[in-house]
């Protein structure tokens, strides 16, 4: 009988198809990084249908594992924590404010990311973000990470370690680190504030998305992009193409009968004409 809470790292290798050398190397976490986010997606679905988020490994596992599902950053990163660790990594959580452009103020403290510590140097590892997010593991001590057309950069702001990507017009802010490592409570804490706090993104937007060394996709709300190599193409869905995409095109495998709507929301902004494209998931 398997053990609560134990980690199938045979399984979870199967599921992001590594076959390398499963050892603690610097190689060995890149290769993982990148599988990882091809393989298994970032998405909120369990937000919208409201399903309880859970970060036991063992639901973990059956979500994103066994289940063919995906997840956002704290059930992804907690994941690839244990893995990590069952292989002989040393790994420290950590919280971070995203700074998405054109941020009316200061976003909590909602995401969470991992410091990985090998052979005297720390590197920056998050399978948990989209958008400008890393595909492998950047240094921490700001050197510069150039990979697949993409660079990254972690800078020193005060006791802040600020994850950089670099931009046509410079270097964006995409978030700040902060300095203590934190605990399972904390991600605990800061995962009920995103799973089911009316203000949170994730309770408003669908959001999906993977990322290859050749193309990144994103789908948020209606809205479907593709990325490669920094040019980006995206185009407004109907709702009747919203399902096949999660399935076939994400790989995702859905609740069946699951269906898809789209309705307008006014949201709380100093501009009345501020409305954004809403969504609703419906299980029969």
């Amino acid at each position: 009988m398997t053990e609560p809470n134990a980690l199938d790292l045979t399984a979870y290798l199967q599921r992001i198809g590594f076959s390398g050398p499963a050892v603690p190397r610097l190689e060995t976490l890149e290769e993982l990084h990148r599988l990882h986010q091809g393989a298994i997606p970032f998405e909120n679905l369990d937000v919208l249908l409201g399903r309880p988020v859970r970060l036991d490994l063992d639901s973990l596992q059956a979500k994103l594992v066994a289940g063919g599902r995906g997840g956002y950053c704290f059930e992804q990163n907690t994941l690839f924590a244990a893995v990590l660790r069952a292989l002989g990594f040393a790994v420290t959580t950590l919280e971070a404010r995203v700074r998405p452009p054109g941020a009316p103020g200061l976003m909590p403290r909602t995401h969470g990311v991992l410091q990985v510590d090998l052979d005297g140097r720390a590197w920056l590892a998050d399978v948990g973000f989209g958008g400008v997010g890393i595909l492998g593991p950047v240094p921490l001590d700001g050197a510069e990470q150039e990979r697949h057309g993409d660079r990254h950069r972690v800078a020193a702001e005060g006791l802040l370690r600020v994850l950089q990507a670099r931009a046509a017009h410079g270097w964006q802010d995409a978030y700040a680190i902060g300095p203590e490592p934190v605990h399972p409570i904390d991600w605990e804490v800061a995962n009920h504030y995103t799973s089911t706090h009316p203000n949170s993104i994730f309770r408003r937007t669908l959001t999906v998305q993977d990322a290859t060394p050749a193309l990144r996709r994103a789908l948020r709300g209606r809205t479907y992009t593709e990325t490669r190599g920094g040019a980006a193409q995206a185009r407004e869905l109907p709702d009747e193409e919203i399902i096949p995409l999660l399935a076939d095109g994400f790989g995702l495998r859905l609740p069946e009968g699951l269906s898809y709507s789209a309705a307008s929301l006014e949201i709380a902004s100093s501009k009345p004409s501020d409305a954004r494209l809403a969504m609703r998931l419906e299980e029969p």
